[in-house]
Protein backbone atom coordinates (compact mmCIF):
# COMPACT_ATOMS: atom_id res chain seq x y z
CA UNK A 1 0.00 0.00 0.00
CA UNK A 2 1.01 3.55 -0.87
CA UNK A 3 1.41 5.52 2.37
CA UNK A 4 3.24 8.49 3.25
CA UNK A 5 5.15 6.93 5.45
CA UNK A 6 5.94 4.08 3.12
CA UNK A 7 7.31 6.98 0.49
CA UNK A 8 9.51 8.49 2.83
CA UNK A 9 11.04 5.14 3.93
CA UNK A 10 11.65 4.54 0.43
CA UNK A 11 13.13 7.77 -0.32
CA UNK A 12 14.83 7.70 2.58
CA UNK A 13 16.47 4.11 1.66
CA UNK A 14 17.77 5.44 -1.86
CA UNK A 15 19.32 8.22 -0.27
CA UNK A 16 20.96 5.62 2.06
CA UNK A 17 22.30 3.42 -0.75
CA UNK A 18 23.24 6.21 -2.90
CA UNK A 19 25.24 7.05 0.43
CA UNK A 20 27.32 3.89 0.05
CA UNK A 21 28.36 4.79 -3.55
CA UNK A 22 29.32 8.26 -2.64
CA UNK A 23 30.55 8.69 0.55
CA UNK A 24 28.97 11.71 2.28
CA UNK A 25 26.65 9.77 4.90
CA UNK A 26 26.45 6.28 6.33
CA UNK A 27 24.37 4.87 3.53
CA UNK A 28 23.84 1.42 5.34
CA UNK A 29 22.89 2.75 8.63
CA UNK A 30 20.56 4.95 6.95
CA UNK A 31 18.97 2.23 4.85
CA UNK A 32 19.10 0.10 8.05
CA UNK A 33 17.89 3.44 10.42
CA UNK A 34 14.24 3.76 7.95
CA UNK A 35 13.19 0.09 8.76
CA UNK A 36 12.98 1.13 11.96
CA UNK A 37 11.21 3.93 11.41
CA UNK A 38 8.72 1.55 9.52
CA UNK A 39 8.73 -0.61 12.26
CA UNK A 40 8.18 1.77 14.81
CA UNK A 41 5.17 3.66 12.43
CA UNK A 42 3.14 -0.01 12.09
CA UNK A 43 3.71 -1.35 15.84
CA UNK A 44 2.50 -5.23 14.65
CA UNK A 45 4.48 -8.12 14.33
CA UNK A 46 5.48 -8.29 10.35
CA UNK A 47 6.86 -5.06 11.24
CA UNK A 48 9.23 -5.87 13.56
CA UNK A 49 9.94 -9.17 11.84
CA UNK A 50 10.92 -7.17 9.06
CA UNK A 51 13.33 -5.15 11.68
CA UNK A 52 14.79 -8.29 12.63
CA UNK A 53 15.90 -9.61 9.19
CA UNK A 54 17.26 -6.13 8.52
CA UNK A 55 19.02 -6.13 11.68
CA UNK A 56 20.74 -9.22 10.88
CA UNK A 57 21.44 -8.43 7.61
CA UNK A 58 22.95 -5.08 8.60
CA UNK A 59 25.13 -7.18 11.22
CA UNK A 60 26.13 -9.56 8.28
CA UNK A 61 26.89 -7.09 6.23
CA UNK A 62 29.19 -5.02 8.97
CA UNK A 63 31.23 -8.32 9.92
CA UNK A 64 31.56 -8.82 5.90
CA UNK A 65 32.62 -5.82 4.84
CA UNK A 66 35.56 -5.30 7.65
CA UNK A 67 36.69 -8.67 7.29
CA UNK A 68 36.47 -9.67 3.93
CA UNK A 69 39.09 -6.86 2.46
CA UNK A 70 41.01 -6.76 5.29
CA UNK A 71 41.70 -10.58 4.82
CA UNK A 72 42.28 -9.62 1.32
CA UNK A 73 44.76 -7.20 1.68
CA UNK A 74 46.55 -9.48 3.96
CA UNK A 75 47.08 -11.89 2.03
CA UNK A 76 48.94 -9.46 -0.91
CA UNK A 77 51.08 -8.41 1.65
CA UNK A 78 49.82 -5.34 2.97
CA UNK A 79 50.64 -5.13 6.70
CA UNK A 80 47.87 -3.91 9.35
CA UNK A 81 49.98 -0.67 10.03
CA UNK A 82 50.14 0.24 6.62
CA UNK A 83 45.98 -0.37 6.64
CA UNK A 84 45.92 1.71 9.95
CA UNK A 85 47.75 4.35 8.47
CA UNK A 86 45.30 4.64 4.79
CA UNK A 87 42.16 4.43 6.90
CA UNK A 88 43.36 7.31 9.42
CA UNK A 89 44.47 9.31 5.96
CA UNK A 90 40.99 8.33 4.35
CA UNK A 91 39.43 9.80 7.20
CA UNK A 92 41.29 13.10 6.84
CA UNK A 93 40.18 13.01 3.39
CA UNK A 94 36.62 12.50 3.53
CA UNK A 95 36.93 16.13 4.94
CA UNK A 96 39.70 18.01 2.87
CA UNK A 97 38.26 16.44 -0.30
CA UNK A 98 34.80 15.17 -0.19
CA UNK A 99 32.97 12.54 -2.08
CA UNK A 100 36.08 11.04 -3.10
CA UNK A 101 39.00 11.93 -0.36
CA UNK A 102 38.29 8.69 1.37
CA UNK A 103 38.58 6.02 -0.91
CA UNK A 104 41.50 8.43 -3.04
CA UNK A 105 43.04 9.09 0.54
CA UNK A 106 42.88 5.29 1.21
CA UNK A 107 44.53 4.32 -1.95
CA UNK A 108 47.43 7.11 -2.30
CA UNK A 109 48.59 5.96 1.11
CA UNK A 110 48.55 2.66 0.75
CA UNK A 111 50.80 3.38 -2.47
CA UNK A 112 53.11 5.69 -0.66
CA UNK A 113 53.87 3.61 1.74
CA UNK A 114 54.19 0.51 0.22
CA UNK A 115 56.47 2.33 -2.11
CA UNK A 116 58.36 3.21 0.95
CA UNK A 117 58.71 0.22 3.01
CA UNK A 118 59.63 -1.57 -0.81
CA UNK A 119 61.68 1.30 -3.06
CA UNK A 120 60.25 -0.30 -6.01
CA UNK A 121 57.06 0.69 -8.14
CA UNK A 122 56.10 -3.04 -8.66
CA UNK A 123 55.50 -4.31 -5.32
CA UNK A 124 53.73 -0.97 -4.23
CA UNK A 125 51.76 -1.08 -6.90
CA UNK A 126 50.34 -5.06 -6.37
CA UNK A 127 49.58 -3.44 -2.65
CA UNK A 128 47.76 -0.18 -4.09
CA UNK A 129 45.45 -2.90 -6.78
CA UNK A 130 44.84 -4.99 -3.69
CA UNK A 131 43.84 -2.22 -2.01
CA UNK A 132 41.10 -0.74 -4.83
CA UNK A 133 39.77 -4.10 -4.94
CA UNK A 134 39.22 -3.79 -1.14
CA UNK A 135 37.61 -0.82 -1.36
CA UNK A 136 35.50 -1.85 -4.42
CA UNK A 137 34.65 -5.05 -2.60
CA UNK A 138 33.59 -2.90 0.64
CA UNK A 139 31.39 -0.75 -1.70
CA UNK A 140 29.70 -4.18 -3.24
CA UNK A 141 29.13 -5.85 0.65
CA UNK A 142 27.28 -2.57 1.45
CA UNK A 143 25.16 -2.49 -1.80
CA UNK A 144 24.14 -5.93 -1.07
CA UNK A 145 23.19 -6.14 2.52
CA UNK A 146 21.44 -2.55 1.78
CA UNK A 147 19.60 -4.07 -1.42
CA UNK A 148 18.75 -6.88 0.61
CA UNK A 149 17.28 -4.86 3.54
CA UNK A 150 15.42 -3.05 0.63
CA UNK A 151 13.87 -6.11 -0.69
CA UNK A 152 12.46 -7.73 2.45
CA UNK A 153 11.30 -4.80 3.37
CA UNK A 154 9.82 -3.91 0.01
CA UNK A 155 8.05 -8.14 -0.04
CA UNK A 156 6.80 -7.01 3.84
CA UNK A 157 4.83 -4.10 2.15
CA UNK A 158 3.71 -6.08 -0.95
CA UNK A 159 2.49 -8.39 1.31
CA UNK A 160 0.99 -6.96 4.30
CA UNK A 161 -1.30 -4.39 2.27
CA UNK A 162 -5.11 -4.43 2.79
Amino acid sequence: MITATNVIVLLAMLVGTVGIVVPVLPGLFVVWGATLVWAFERQDGPGWLVFGIATLAYAVGLVGQYLLPGRRMRSAGVQGWIVAVALAVAVVGFFVVPVVGAPLGFVVAVYLLERARHREHAAAWRATSQAIRAVALNIGIELATAFAIIATWAVAVYVTRP
